[in-house]
């Protein structure tokens, strides 16, 4: 790859450098984690876990991926009465995947659908994965669009003109957020407190030296007794992630309880285990980016990675690309240093080939790295895009 590229006759940086003094901590900062049974979340996964399956089929049957998105579904929340003791569910949630996909030989591609998905919810989620009702809306897509992935062994192209964001390093907040959401997906604590659920949403918050997190937890009604044992079960939960985490701000877990409860309704609980069954409904692409956070005071790209095509949707792989290209950077410097990657594509030019590579670093002082290590970094990174696209399968 050439650090310079012309475009209606000007010849043009393709990777752009740009250096500024590293500021002083922000005033304020705020991050979140939707939890894999969050309605979103699913949504995600969902999404997702087609698009490996069709990635798998399109190999076996044709040697080479296709043409797919399946970047579109939506969770339409179901009804349910908890109860202490076990309650019922009266209307499923119901999952509708929507997108275009290349036929597949011998196979029904809504079935094939619906199965991938199916699989998923089974995998990820402890309650019964069969109370959902899935619905696909996934048909065949343009031939024009088909043309970016070309025969099989050609340089796959970019299918949209998009960009991708990534920074590091991650703030310690967002390493506690990160870490909070492992522990409450951990089997450890599932085991320790059968009554989480496994629908939870980390939101942190920094105003100065002042740090708390706000949790939302599913709780499930048939492992709880009474409204008593309910506030048992979360003063133990949010006491033992304060004392896990090493934690010194404040931890307040299901805010809108109501502290005089006497019956179900004035504390947040669950047939399931998901605010799905009643109270949410959910959508590719308001969940995690690609790093699992939500940071809305960082570089950040609306695209939805989850279900995009794999070796062509630059809505994924550039996003995924500029997070390791920040970490590649920033990583091992022993100096502080913050890092922004941003990678823009044209459609229809080959995907290691991005039309910009924009590199922003805040540094105090001299150079941490120069930019002739910057542009190595860059084009290991784009040279590897293969391989990622394999481990993303």
């Amino acid at each position: 790859m050439t650090d310079v590229f012309e475009l209606a006759g000007r010849v043009l940086p393709r990777i752009v450098v740009s250096r500024r003094p590293r500021q002083a901590t922000p005033a304020f900062e705020l991050c979140e984690h939707k939890g894999i049974g969050h309605p979103d979340s699913l949504c995600d996964g969902g999404a997702e876990a087609v698009s490996r399956a069709l990635c798998r089929a399109y190999l076996k049957a044709y040697g080479a991926v296709q043409h797919y998105n399946v970047d579109k579904a939506l969770l339409i929340g179901g009804q349910s009465e908890p109860q202490f003791g076990g309650g019922r569910v009266i209307t499923p949630p119901r999952m509708i995947v929507c997108g275009r996909a290349t036929s597949l030989p011998g196979i029904d591609l809504a079935d094939f659908v619906c199965a991938a998905v199916r699989d998923y919810l089974v995998t990820a989620l402890r309650c019964d994965a069969g109370l959902f009702a899935i619905e696909s809306a996934v048909r065949g897509g343009s031939p024009n669009l088909q043309r970016v992935i070309g025969a099989v062994g050609a340089r796959p192209r970019a299918n949209d003109t998009s960009f991708g964001a990534g920074f590091a390093p991650y703030s310690e907040l967002e390493r506690t957020v990160l870490r909070a959401a492992e522990m409450l997906r951990s089997v450890a604590l599932r085991s320790r407190f059968p009554s989480a659920g496994d629908d939870f949403k980390v939101m942190g918050a920094r105003a100065g030296d002042r740090r708390w997190l706000t949790i939302a937890l599913a709780f499930v009604d048939r492992e709880l007794r009474s409204v008593a044992d309910y506030f048992d079960s979360k003063c133990a939960i949010a006491e033992h992630l304060k004392s896990a985490l090493n934690f010194d701000g404040t931890i307040t877990l299901n805010a809108l309880d109501d502290p005089a409860a006497t019956t179900e309704a004035g504390v947040y609980l669950t047939v399931t285990g998901l605010s799905a069954e009643h109270g949410d409904d959910g959508q590719v692409g308001r969940g995690n980016r690609v790093n699992g956070l939500i940071t809305p005071g960082r570089p950040m790209s609306l695209e939805a990675a989850a279900g995009k095509n794999a070796v062509a949707h630059v809505g994924k792989l550039y996003n995924v690309l500029a997070h390791r290209m920040a970490h590649a950077i920033a990583e091992g410097r022993g100096l502080p240093m913050d890092v922004s990657v941003h990678l823009l594509s044209t459609i229809g030019e080959a995907i290691d080939e991005p039309a910009l590579v924009a590199i922003e670093l805040r540094e105090n002082g001299a150079p941490v790295v120069e930019d002739g290590e910057l542009h190595s970094i860059v084009r290991s990174q784009l040279n590897a895009v293969e391989q990622l696209s394999r481990q993303l399968i």
